[in-house]
């Protein structure tokens, strides 16, 4: 059984990695080729890619998402406060030390020591989840969250430099990555099935995109006291061999806490059989092993191959980097790893409803919209202003307008979105870009995690959008068919009907059933009606024939 799970996530990454691999050998190829070394490299760090996914996803279906949620769940059954928000804290802590994504990024900046910026990044993320469990436990609608924190963040922003703008809104990208998104997912998932009640659903969501928000604020802060600078893009890189011995020890420094927290947590609280224990470390392992092939082969292949496209598109014509730009982003979202947890989770909470391919299809054209945008920076040196805040106000203002669910869903998917594979490929694409074009790699390059994790606000709010008038057209359809069975003299009970209309994000394609069902029905009737008509006339015409032909004589 567990072979036939390693090979369907082996087809499945396969899936997710080979269009993306394909694509950027094309634009190699037609553009200008990249070293043969250079080439094997990204070559063998697809592979590892591949593997590495899927061996991630197994393991992270079997430890971290369960953990998570048993922890979320137990540590909420005790009704103590304090302690849930300690534990809150805690855990948004290290998990966010613990991201690989956020080191990549702290190592571009040079002005602020890695162990800062990792640290005010981390504290703003354990405080924001604290937040967003307060959220819960008050009931408070997610809205009114977003919409406050979001006004206080670029209240914040007006005070700050404007080229430390881009690197604020990037990290709240980066910290959501493939160690942290199951994570906090299934941890909030956990705390809204005690607490959430007949909201639980739209609870389980927003978690992830309200601690998004902790780090933007949090290194906005830190811009008002540091003065950034990026390190200059060294041409040495590092080799398989190299780079495979420092990953498997960076991953094993980034899993170590929360796998003590875990075993601590287990003795003290959850005590569970040892079978059990023993599957969870085993899906531990396989995340480890995948996750260090994951980030081997995106660091070493991918990193090299972006800066080189990124330039050499450049030398042709700086204007077809935007078009490539969006092509190259609705393929690669294909290949982060954390979408793909993110998706099952929807499908799985929504019961189906919003399927794992119509995610996967929205946040595909939302990755395509971001990197266009990016590129169009990159070529013209816009500020990240006129693009960011009229993009947000969009966001905030359809949460007023779609089915809850739906926007905690589209601001968790920002943070989502924005994963390995964007710090691996996408950042030193735009760097590569930005300095054939001779533009400010800190002003230009930098942001285009922000608008990776800003797209899918809109789009699956728009989603949002589209299910409601559905469904609304389904409402008044299923009484119009209530009306004409009435019409028919059936007999019918509508007693659930205005919960179902009450749910519209969940219960439209049961009305649908419900109204096909109801057609069959009808037909069933009016052919049993004519079978009854047939017989009642066959009687009489036998009647009449039966009849003396002097019957009717006066």
């Amino acid at each position: 059984m567990k072979n036939i799970k390693i090979l369907g996530k082996l087809k499945e990454a396969l899936v997710s990695v080979l269009p993306v691999t394909l694509l950027i050998l094309l634009f190699n190829f037609i553009f200008d080729p990249m070293e043969t070394g250079d080439l094997i490299n990204f070559l063998v760090g697809a592979a590892l890619l591949i593997v590495g996914m899927s061996l991630y996803t197994l393991g992270s279906e079997t430890s971290i998402e369960p953990v998570g949620g048993m922890i979320g769940s137990r540590v909420t059954q005790t009704r103590k406060l304090p302690l849930i928000l300690f534990v809150c804290f805690v855990i948004g802590v290290i998990v966010t030390i613990a991201e690989p994504d956020l080191t990549v990024l702290a190592t571009q900046v040079a002005a602020i020591p890695n162990a800062v910026l990792i640290g005010v990044v981390a504290v703003g993320v354990g405080l924001f989840m604290l937040i967003a469990t307060l959220r819960i436990v008050l009931k408070i609608e997610l809205k009114w969250v977003l919409l406050f924190f979001y006004a206080v963040m670029f209240v914040l922003a007006a005070f700050v430099p404007a080229d430390f703008l881009p690197l604020a809104f990037d990290s709240g990208g980066v910290t959501t990555g493939p160690i942290t998104v199951p994570f906090i997912m299934a941890f909030g998932i956990g705390i809204s099935s005690v607490l959430g009640g007949k909201q639980s659903q739209d609870s389980s969501f927003g978690m992830i995109g309200i601690s998004s928000i902790g780090p933007i604020i949090a290194v906005l802060i830190l811009g008002m006291f540091f003065h950034p600078e990026v390190t200059e893009s060294s041409s040495q890189t590092l080799t398989f061999v190299q780079a495979f011995p420092e990953y498997l020890k960076e991953v094993a420094l980034a899993l170590a806490p929360i796998v003590l927290f875990f075993l601590l947590f287990d003795l003290i609280s959850l005590r569970l059989p040892f079978k059990t224990l023993a599957k969870i470390l085993v899906g531990i392992l396989y995340t480890y092993l995948g996750l260090t092939l994951f980030l081997t082969g995106a660091n070493v292949g991918f990193l090299p191959a972006g800066s080189h496209i990124g330039a050499a598109i450049v030398g042709t014509n700086k204007w077809i980097l935007i078009p490539i730009g969006a092509l190259i982003g609705a393929v690669l979202i294909l290949a982060e790893p954390a979408v793909h947890v993110l998706n099952k989770q929807v499908e799985e909470i929504t019961d189906g409803i919003i399927k794992r391919k119509t995610m996967l299809a929205v946040l595909s054209v939302s990755m395509a919209v971001a990197i266009a945008l990016s590129m169009l920076r990159v070529v013209t040196g816009i500020s990240i202003w006129w693009i960011i805040l009229p993009g947000y106000a969009i966001a905030l203002g359809l949460t007023f307008f779609v089915p809850k669910v739906f926007t905690g869903i589209a601001f968790d998917s920002g943070g989502v979105a924005s994963g390995a594979m964007t710090a691996a490929f996408l950042l030193p694409f735009a760097m590569g870009a930005t300095e054939a074009v001779g533009g400010s790699i800190m002003t230009d390059a930098f942001g285009v995690v922000a608008f990776v994790a800003m797209t899918p606000l809109v789009s699956i709010q728009i989603l949002g959008l589209v299910y409601r008038l559905r469904t609304i057209k389904s409402g008044r359809a299923a009484q119009e068919f209530a009306a004409m069975l009435a019409a028919e003299g059936q007999v019918i009970e509508l007693t659930s009907a205005p919960d179902d209309l009450r749910r519209p994000h969940v219960h439209a394609p049961k009305l649908n059933e419900l109204r096909e069902k109801r057609k069959a029905q009808i037909r069933k009737l009016q052919e049993k009606r004519k079978v009854q008509i047939r017989k009642l006339q066959g009687k009489f015409k036998r009647r009449d024939g039966n009849r003396p032909s002097g019957g009717k004589q006066e």
